[in-house]
């Protein structure tokens, strides 16, 4: 026996039509998700309706980052505080991110720009901040396909590397240590010290100055040790030499030290004698020494005089300069006119002496002896016309060739 429903006697109430619509759009949600396969990654997969970057006319740049830290897609491109684009996709590409960043068209960036993560707020909130190169000299335009490399791409600290730096600093920093310091400090100026502090603060002041006077004279005396230190590298070998001999010499020294120290002693001996003499001499010394500083002073004025007359007595007659016009192949250029009467010589080498008076007689002592007949040059090449000269035979020389022989001179016996 079946049993039927009890009928209530009322119509079946029916289902709103609002009810039906949300079924609808799940169902057309779900057809979605499911055509989609595995693409769908939340809202951010979906580009954001009136996000910056969607409009016409704008661009992509590609951009290869370290790390992205928290950026998702849709997440703001930033130039300063203004935005200009956005993340349309991030992807990992050989252990780096790859970004894709659609930018207004109205961005005008160098060619060369860099792009790092910010923080967008406290909270933890970021953006993808394009700047200028901080070192370079802008170049070029950014424009749509450019990639910006891995080189020019980074990440500002965030909220919490800034807050665990902090807690370094705090921690294991040394800050707890100033209280240490300030309680030294105090403990070191009491007792009276300020004054002594105030002193060594003052002089110390004199000094920095004094420093800062004389930094032209510093600077000269370092870039002279850098000279000297140039030299020195110059030198390397020779001072490598010098200190390959040092033990020799050494060596030389040590065998030798005893009598270096006789001498030594010995020189304080006559140091001490000499002082002693100079003491006992007194004015007699001085006076002798007063003495010889005209002679000194005469022999000084020589100047070259004096070599040159050595150099004279050494080849006499010769002089050393004429020498190469004085031999002439096998034969000599010498013609000399000797007077050695004996008024002639009690005038001159035996002038003012007992022999020379007796000698020269009335003539010689009142100095009217005779003139010589010498009187050519005798470095001359050619013998002056007149006088004439005679070889050993009684002929006449070829200068003088033709011309009578000259009288003797009267009053003496010498023949010229």
């Amino acid at each position: 026996m079946t049993r039927r429903p009890r009928s209530t006697g009322r119509p079946p109430k029916p289902r709103p039509a609002s009810r039906r619509a949300v079924q609808a759009g799940a169902l057309a949600t779900s057809a979605v998700i499911v055509l989609g396969g595995c693409s769908w990654q939340g809202l951010n997969s979906v580009a954001l309706p009136g996000a910056a970057g969607r409009g016409d006319g704008a661009f992509e740049v590609t951009v290869h980052m370290p790390d992205v830290t928290t950026l998702t897609r849709n997440s703001p491109v930033r130039i300063g505080d203004v935005e200009v684009g956005s993340i349309s996709d991030i992807v990992a590409r050989d252990y780096e991110a790859v970004l894709t960043l659609s930018l207004d068209k109205e961005v005008k960036m160098p060619a060369n720009t860099w792009a790092k993560v910010g923080q967008t707020s406290l909270l933890g909130s970021q953006h993808l901040e394009l700047t200028p190169p901080p070192e370079e000299k802008p170049t070029g335009e950014l424009k749509g396909g450019d990639v910006i490399p891995i080189e020019r791409a980074g990440t500002y600290p965030t909220t919490e590397q800034t807050l665990a730096a902090l807690s370094v600093v705090l921690s294991g920093g040394g800050l707890q240590q100033i209280e240490d310091i300030a309680h030294e400090l105090n403990q070191a100026l009491d007792d009276g010290r300020v004054t002594d502090a105030k002193a060594v603060i003052g002089e110390l002041n004199d000094t920095v100055s004094t420093l800062d006077r004389q930094r032209d004279s510093i600077v000269e005396a370092i870039e002279g040790l850098d000279r000297l230190s140039g030299t020195v590298a110059e030198q390397n070998d020779t001072l490598g030499k010098a200190l390959t001999q040092m033990p020799e010499a050494t060596t030389l020294l040590r065998e030798q030290r005893d009598q270096l120290s006789g001498a030594l002693v010995g020189l304080g001996d006559l140091g001490a004698r000499a002082t002693t003499v100079a003491n006992l001499a007194g004015p007699d010394l001085v006076e002798n020494l007063n003495s010889l500083t005209p002679t000194l002073a005469q022999l000084a004025d020589t100047g070259r005089n004096l070599t040159r007359v050595m150099n004279i007595l050494i080849t006499f007659p010769f002089p050393q300069n004429g020498m190469d016009n004085f031999l002439k192949g096998d034969f000599a250029n010498l013609y000399i006119d000797a007077d050695v009467t004996g008024d002639r010589m009690a005038e001159t080498f035996f002038l003012g002496t007992d022999m020379g008076d007796r000698m020269a007689g009335l003539e010689g002592v009142v100095g009217l002896a005779p003139a010589p007949m010498a009187s050519a040059d005798p470095y001359a090449m050619d013998v002056p016309e007149g006088q004439q000269h005679y070889n050993g035979d009684g002929a006449e020389g070829a200068a003088g060739a033709g011309a009578p022989a000259p009288a003797p001179a009267p009053g003496g016996g010498g023949q010229p």
